[in-house]
């Protein structure tokens, strides 16, 4: 069986990067903005993983990071998601433009 090539791998994760940097400049919404950082993060672990395997096969410095930044990608995600709850119930709203008019 063939190996795929590590410059594809890492133009999927390129993409998938820019892709969530767009979604988070360019939405409004921040369930959608969370989605698009979420996006971001997974790009990174693909890049972790496929340049633990093409430069450092012996190694599991590569999976060990992903393991790690998936376990904060979780618990960013339950606060976020917190205060998402949170800015709604305040404002019956979860625009970020509505934000801006909290009283602190």
């Amino acid at each position: 069986m063939s190996e795929i090539p590590l410059t594809h791998i890492l133009f999927v994760s390129t993409a998938l990067f820019f892709i969530g940097m767009y979604g988070l400049f360019t939405r409004r919404n921040m369930i959608t903005m969370l989605m698009a950082v979420e996006l971001m993060l997974n790009s990174v672990n693909i890049n972790f993983v496929a340049f633990n395997k093409y430069l450092f096969p012996e190694n599991l410095d590569g999976v060990f990071f992903t393991i790690f930044i998936i376990t904060i990608a979780a618990a960013e995600a339950a606060v976020a998601i917190a205060i998402i709850i949170n800015l709604y119930r305040s404002h019956h709203s979860i625009d970020v433009e509505d934000a801006t008019e909290m009283k602190w």
